[in-house]
């Protein structure tokens, strides 16, 4: 079974999700499916199929997060150093614009693009794998080629 890498944040998210999922969605669900099923004939009811399929997607996504955690491999990044790699926290400068922008290089299953948490197999954090502060990367997007720089490196 192929190991996931993990930030401690992104196992403390997921798991604060499993817990929610578990002790406040799981059980109003089924609330909601005992209520409409006193409204009688269940072919036609709206709510109860409404009510199923939110019991659906909430099981499902139990099951998800069981699995990741599962497979989780916690990386600690405070204890890393060096050349960008998983858990580094990098700032880069868009070459042509100027613009920078910070991201912490994380799992799939806890990247969040808005927040800055970029998913290690992205074509940017493939391109700043490897790479030390100073150094220039090409990437290549759905709008052309990009050239950064790494501004910095931080780890924890």
């Amino acid at each position: 079974m192929e190991k996931l890498p993990l930030t401690r944040a992104g196992q403390q998210m997921l798991d604060a999700e499993l817990k929610k999922l578990k002790s406040e969605e799981r059980p109003s669900v089924i609330r909601a499916i005992a209520e409409a099923r006193e409204h009688g004939d269940l072919s036609e009811n709206a709510e109860y199929h409404a009510a199923r399929e939110k019991q659906s997607f909430i099981e499902g996504r139990i099951k998800e997060i069981e699995s990741i955690l599962a497979r989780a491999e916690i990386i600690d990044p405070a204890k890393l150093s060096g050349s960008v790699k998983f858990g580094a926290t990098v700032t880069v400068v868009d070459e042509d614009t100027e613009e920078e922008r910070t991201y912490q290089i994380v799992g799939e299953a806890e990247a969040d693009l808005e927040k800055g948490l970029l998913n290690i197999k992205a074509p940017l954090a493939r391109a700043l794998i490897g790479k030390d502060e100073g150094d220039s990367v090409e990437v290549r997007t759905p709008g052309g080629a990009r050239s950064y720089e790494i501004l910095s490196i931080r780890y924890g």
